[in-house]
């Protein structure tokens, strides 16, 4: 019955949801402040980090795995993944991509409007007075998550469909928006890294 179950990704992810939506009224049912503005500032950051976990996920495997191994795989394989694979994690790539940055926008705007232009503006928004400073770490890592949002967006879909046929290209254009998606691909993994870094250990010290 549990085997039956795991084996279908549907029933599997809608079963994670439903457990954890019951924990997050849990959640609501003990916090000090029940339902109020702190709690759906959590429920945005749990939607934050779930989504961020995806899409991040999904740039580590372009990166560590297909990209790095694409050129090892027989000819006649690889239409296998530009047809199949590849297009699947597009698709929960940009969109992934689109529901991390919008929940973060959420959590920060749930926890006040004065904080959220603190960090946009690094902190200047108030004169950049004695402890604002830790806005401008936070302000570089929500930057960074914006910047490769519009990668992914602007620069790595609008290539990888070239690429890949989904749009029709001659060869030479196909080639080269390979290429291209590659090295945006590539900025988005290094700066990864720092965005990261600001996120977690601002969130560890600063709270």
């Amino acid at each position: 019955m549990f085997a039956r179950l795991l084996s279908n990704f549907r029933t599997t992810i809608l079963l994670g949801l439903v457990m954890a939506g019951v924990m997050i009224y849990a959640f609501g049912q003990l916090a000090p402040g029940g339902y109020d503005l702190g709690f759906w500032q959590a429920a945005f950051r749990w939607l934050h980090v779930v989504a961020g976990i995806l899409w991040i996920g999904l740039l580590y495997y372009f990166n560590f795995v297909q990209i790095r191994v694409m050129p090892t795989i027989p000819a006649e394989l690889k239409p296998a993944v530009g047809k199949h694979i590849a297009p699947e994690a597009l698709f929960w790539f940009r969109w992934s991509a689109l529901a991390t940055v919008l929940a973060g926008f959420a959590v920060m705007f749930a926890r006040g409007h004065a904080y959220a232009m603190e960090v946009l503006s690094f902190g200047f928004a108030g004169g950049m007075v004695e402890g604002d400073q830790q806005f401008a770490l936070m302000g570089i890592g929500v930057w960074l998550a914006i910047v490769m949002f519009l990668n992914v967006w602007g620069i790595i879909w609008p290539n990888q469909k070239r690429a890949l046929g989904i749009v029709p290209a001659e060869d030479e254009v196909k080639a080269k928006a390979a290429r291209l998606a590659m090295l945006a691909s590539r900025t988005n993994l290094l700066l990864s890294l720092p965005m990261l870094t600001s996120m977690a250990m601002y969130q560890t010290l600063f709270g």
